[in-house]
């Protein structure tokens, strides 16, 4: 049963008020799209410039072996919204529709009275034709899953020319630009219009960016990595290295210009006064492959395309020095790790496990 919202403001007042802190933490979930882990400065990677995710990286708790336990798209989301694995929830290959059998993420933090908003790429709502008929199709109110404010699309990677719906209006828009900065933007002003609310948010950016194709980044961020070398992982056959290169060229151009937009999202968290009591998740639905061990694609289960990056910043529940956690977490695992940060409970339906006590420094619940 999940609790009524007083209880959950009284018992999260409780919970905080030896670090004076008198309101449940907003959040901000950004999902960009095949993200692989190996793909970050932080971990290594000298493609990749990414100044603002390693800075970030240096204030967080990084899982540094988080996994997507089913590499595709639409099983590894309906994962994270229900704390299910894809044979309980149903998703267990792309286009099947979502359908949830106990309550999803947003619509915990919504009954515990939160302010939900869901902005990018869902790819929950199926496509029963069998033929990707339902991916430009608007997504009725009552196949959100719990969000009440809503721009989004099913499913779309042109991203300069990005369809979305908003709200009610089923009628389709279309980003300016590229969408990923748009997309920024709306997440911004959603930050600052909720900063001096007295509800908390619980805001998911979802991107499509780094996912292919891969020649459709800004220009100024093509141009830096134009003529760049290219460092191959060593599992990257030399045989298939000439045709890797411009995939792995334009992936890192994504990067760099989602890099943009994470900083643009951090400093307005900064600017509006919350960043300290804002849980900020920045992780991926699953990697890809890329020609590593000769492979071009995800779904292979090799180190490129299962394991994400995951980083957790909760500034006034557990600081901003940051540290890694070796133990791995799958994507059920992160809905019962996030409500318990939050102060909430987890459905009974969850299967995932809580990691919150890593997350502190302890053990896991």
């Amino acid at each position: 049963m999940q609790p009524s919202r007083r209880h959950f403001l009284q018992s999260s007042a409780l919970a905080a008020a030896g670090r004076g802190k008198t309101r449940p933490p907003n959040v901000l979930f950004i999902l960009p799209d095949e993200w692989r882990a190996q793909s970050t400065g932080y971990s290594g990677d000298a493609n990749v410039v990414t100044p603002v995710l390693d800075r970030l990286a240096t204030q967080s708790i990084n899982f540094e072996n988080a996994v997507a336990g089913t590499p595709v798209c639409c099983p590894a989301r309906a994962s994270l919204m229900t704390g299910q694995y894809p044979l309980t929830n149903g998703v267990f290959i792309n286009d099947v529709e979502l359908q949830p059998n106990s309550p999803t993420l947003a619509e915990v933090f919504s009954r515990a009275g939160y302010s939900t908003g869901y902005i990018g790429k869902w790819h929950l709502y199926g496509s029963p034709d069998g033929n990707y008929g339902r991916r430009l199709a608007p997504i009725t109110v009552d196949k959100r899953k719990g969000f009440k404010y809503w721009k989004a699309c099913e499913c779309s990677h042109e991203y300069n020319h990005s369809l979305y719906n908003e709200g009610d209006d089923t009628g389709p828009k279309y980003c300016p630009g590229y969408d990923a900065d748009s997309q920024t933007d709306d997440a911004c002003r959603f930050i600052a219009g909720h900063a001096a609310s007295k509800e908390p948010f619980f805001l998911f950016l979802s991107l499509g960016p780094p996912h292919f194709p891969y020649e459709t980044a800004p220009d100024r961020y093509r141009s830096q990595y134009a003529e760049r070398p290219v460092r191959f992982r060593p599992n990257v056959p030399e045989v298939h290295r000439k045709e890797a290169e411009p995939i792995l060229r334009g992936y890192f151009a994504h990067m760099a210009a989602l890099d943009a937009c994470l900083g643009r999202l951090l400093s307005t968290l900064d600017r509006a006064g919350i960043a300290d009591d804002t849980i900020v998740i920045f992780t991926s639905d699953h990697g890809d492959m890329m020609w590593s061990q000769g492979i071009t694609t995800k779904l292979h289960p090799w180190d490129e395309s299962i394991r994400v990056p995951f980083l957790l910043r909760y500034p006034r529940g557990l600081g901003r020095r940051g540290r890694g956690v070796a133990t791995p977490i799958n994507q059920p695992d992160i809905m019962p790790t996030l409500l318990r940060l939050a102060g909430l409970q987890v459905p009974a339906g969850v299967q995932g496990i809580d990691y919150s006590g890593l997350a502190r420094g302890g053990m896991r619940r």
